[in-house]
């Protein structure tokens, strides 16, 4: 086990299942990482404990942040326990991240220490992920693990979220919002890509129901019975079994031609880009004329901040999460109802309505341009100095 050393420096002692490496790392474990490597290294020490990944080193250092990785998934709580019990003198904040998974903290860490950090509830997500009664239980059981923390301080990502912790019994003043960022600086508008001649949409995600990519198909389906020559681009890491399951009946019925952007040139109602460098998928946010984001639960959305900086707006569902990322629609396209009709009838306006979209690319792109990395390790750090500050007081 190893012993930490004293130091002068604030510890922080992060825990969460995945981290920046691992497979299937998506937002949260890049905010994570976001937040903790621009922390100050000559004022923080900070410490990630996160399961095992065969592919990489059992202990390493990225960016400043020592990663440590251990166990599976039930394990890996019991590693960091013991962890803890040999490092509590020298371990200032224990941030427990909640993403489906957690380590229980409130069992074991000192209240003036704990830090909860979550992104999102789950909530109706079960639903799209489980059958009955696994939904049920799964959101019963997420009712009741949130009761664990409401004396802690909380880090989370949108107001949504944070309205649904106050409405839990979390305590207002001890919540702290430190938004997503993007990972390039915005586009100037010179830099813009010219758009595609004829209306083309993009999603960019998993291959998930609760994410909308059945929806979009659907509402794409509508909208080209009135215009034949639009077409829809899908971003995101292709999962073969979901489309012929999913997704290809959605084609046939409607006589949508699928294809992958392998083929040259790509020809098709929809094209499947599949999983592309940080640089193609910039170039085709900027291509395209708006993306589709009609997912029914979010931290945030950071697709839509992307698309924003690089001048295109979003059409999203009035979800939590979703809705502060487009601004309550002022930098972007909002659904006044979240249904494949809702979807399809902003997609029309973009097309018919030239003066109203060339409003929401300014207004979306000034809005997006705000979220950036360097400023969430400021507020990180702000919100530790008053929680020390607090003890002080105390």
């Amino acid at each position: 086990m190893m012993k930490l050393q004293h130091d002068k420096r604030t510890t922080i002692l992060s825990l969460s299942w995945r981290d920046i490496k691992s497979p299937k790392a998506g937002g949260a474990e890049v905010h994570t990482h976001e937040m903790l490597r621009r922390l100050d290294a000559g004022k923080y020490r900070v410490v990630h404990i996160s399961m095992k990944n065969p592919k990489e080193k059992m202990e390493e250092v990225i960016d400043g942040v020592t990663y440590i990785r251990k166990g599976n998934a039930l394990t890996v709580i019991l590693f960091a326990i013991r962890y803890y019990a040999v490092n509590h003198r020298e371990i200032d904040f224990v941030i427990d991240q909640c993403n489906t998974h957690r380590f229980f903290t409130p069992l074991w860490v000192r209240q003036k220490k704990r830090i909860f950090y979550i992104h999102q509830l789950t909530k109706e997500i079960w639903d799209y992920s489980a059958g009955f009664p696994l939904n049920r239980i799964g959101k019963m059981t997420e009712e009741m693990m949130l009761k664990l923390n409401r004396k802690d301080a909380v880090i989370t990502v949108s107001e949504s979220t944070r309205q649904e912790l106050i409405e839990r019994g979390y305590q207002k003043d001890k919540i702290k919002i430190i938004h997503n960022g993007i990972s390039f600086q915005p586009w100037s508008e010179e830099k813009w890509c010219n758009k595609e001649e004829e209306p083309t949409f993009i999603y960019a995600g998993r291959y998930s129901p609760y994410k909308g990519i059945d929806k979009s198909l659907q509402a794409f389906a509508g909208l080209k019975q009135k215009f034949p020559k639009a077409s829809l681009w899908i971003l995101g890491k292709k999962d073969q079994e979901y489309v012929e399951k999913n997704l290809m009946p959605i084609c046939r019925m409607n006589h949508l031609e699928w294809c992958d952007a392998a083929e040259e040139p790509p020809k098709g109602d929809i094209i499947s880009w599949g999983y592309v460098s940080e640089e193609k998928k910039l170039e085709l946010l900027s291509r395209a004329w708006v993306l589709l984001y009609p997912s029914i639960r979010e931290g945030w959305g950071i697709p839509i901040t992307e698309a924003g900086c690089v001048g295109t707006p979003s059409i999203a569902f009035d979800s939590p999460g979703i809705r502060e990322a487009v601004w309550y629609g002022q930098a972007g396209y909002l659904c006044k109802e979240n249904t494949v009709d809702g979807l399809y009838q902003q997609m029309k306006k973009v097309i018919c309505d030239k003066d109203l979209y060339e409003e929401k690319r300014k207004s979306t792109y000034d809005f997006s341009s705000q979220f950036l990395w360097d400023r969430v390790g400021r507020e990180l750090d702000e919100f530790l100095e008053n929680l020390k500050k607090q003890r002080k007081d105390e």
